[in-house]
């Protein structure tokens, strides 16, 4: 026997010997064991003999069910040659120990060894091995099915923390490690100011990546953090306003939710030539939490290779179930990205 078949046999009979699968064995077994006892002429040996073709039902008809009818059949094997194998093993089971057998030990008449008997074990013996053996493999295939959809939850959650990195703009963060360190040279305090802002937006990022939601407190300290870099860099970029209730409304969000919006507004805004404010927002309104950011310049719509509002949709959408939204609008000259979250809604926990 090797490893697979060995693997095979443990779980068979690890899952033959669960309640939901022993109980109904037993129920059907007991009687048969009764009624041999009391319609046969020797009941202690004809008892042996009933419990001993429970036994070996158990132990044979689902196994070799599903060492026939594997999760990936071989291919040389064709279906009716296996089922014939099925019925060639579970009929010999039945004639060697209910037929042969008493008449080796010289027994005498017994219930079950009655030829109609040995009939209708025989076909209890087929169709429990295979009702068994057919409920064991859905079992392990819902089971692995199981498995693969973790084993996908799992990546694509890998694949949304990295998409979460990228928000970090890489060129960002080398401009602003090669201005600290030209700071160190010229400006120590204001170096040091700005390792411990870049240290704090880092750590924050860190943690973001290891939970599945945190206070939109915590989500506009990173924004604060952000911005306070960029203005490390160039004080005279943009005028950060924020009007934030005090205090702030209890909700969770999604980490890192609007760092890709905030690097927008900076990016498409006073980066490129748009002076001005740069305006950070929230307000109730009923039941629904709105978090807005504005920026100076008018919105072109979505770029090619953009993915920051692609991603905020899909995390939101995904978060609360359709319902929260991002409206991204101009007027004015300005564009502001407005994220609406019911006050209610709660993120789930991602599990792995």
């Amino acid at each position: 026997m090797n490893v697979t078949d060995r693997h095979l046999t443990v779980e068979t009979l690890r899952a033959l010997i669960s309640p939901r699968r022993l109980v109904p064995i037993l129920v059907v077994a007991v009687p048969m064991v009764v009624a041999q006892a009391t319609f046969s002429q020797e009941p202690w040996a004809a008892s042996a003999l009933a419990i001993g073709m429970c036994i070996a039902f158990v132990l044979v008809a689902p196994l070799s069910w599903r060492w026939l009818f594997p999760l990936t059949p071989s291919p040389d094997r064709a279906p009716l040659v296996r089922a014939a194998a099925y019925l060639v093993i579970s009929a010999g089971t039945v004639l060697v120990i209910g037929g042969l057998l008493p008449r080796a030990l010289g027994m005498g008449f017994t219930f079950l060894t009655d030829p109609w008997s040995l009939s209708i074990a025989c076909a209890l013996f087929i169709a429990g091995g295979w009702g068994l053996g057919r409920d064991v493999e859905l079992e392990d295939r819902l089971e692995l099915e199981r498995r693969r959809g973790r084993d996908l939850q799992l990546e694509a959650e890998r694949a949304q923390l990295l998409a979460l990195r990228s928000h970090l703009d890489p060129h960002f963060l080398f401009n602003t490690l090669n201005a600290i360190a030209e700071w160190c040279r010229e400006d120590g305090e204001v170096a040091e100011r700005a390792t411990l802002e870049l240290s704090a937006m880092l750590r924050s990022v860190l943690d973001g990546v290891r939970t599945s939601s945190w206070p939109l407190t915590r989500e506009l300290s990173l924004l604060d953090t952000l911005f306070a870099l960029h203005l490390f860099r160039d004080e005279n970029l943009f005028e950060l306003v924020t009007d934030v209730p005090d205090p702030p409304p209890d909700v969770e969000v999604p980490p890192m939710l609007l760092l890709p919006l905030a690097e927008n507004a900076i990016k498409h805004g006073p980066a490129s030539g748009h002076r001005g404010q740069i305006r950070v927002e929230v307000t109730l309104d009923g039941e629904a939490v709105h978090v807005l950011l504005s920026n100076p310049g008018v919105f072109q719509g979505d770029r090619p290779g953009g993915e920051g509002l692609r991603i905020a949709k899909s995390r939101l959408a995904l978060a609360y179930g359709g319902r929260a939204k991002l409206e991204v609008r101009t007027a004015q000259g300005r564009t502001t990205a407005e994220i609406i979250i019911p006050r209610d809604a709660r993120v789930p926990e991602v599990r792995t």
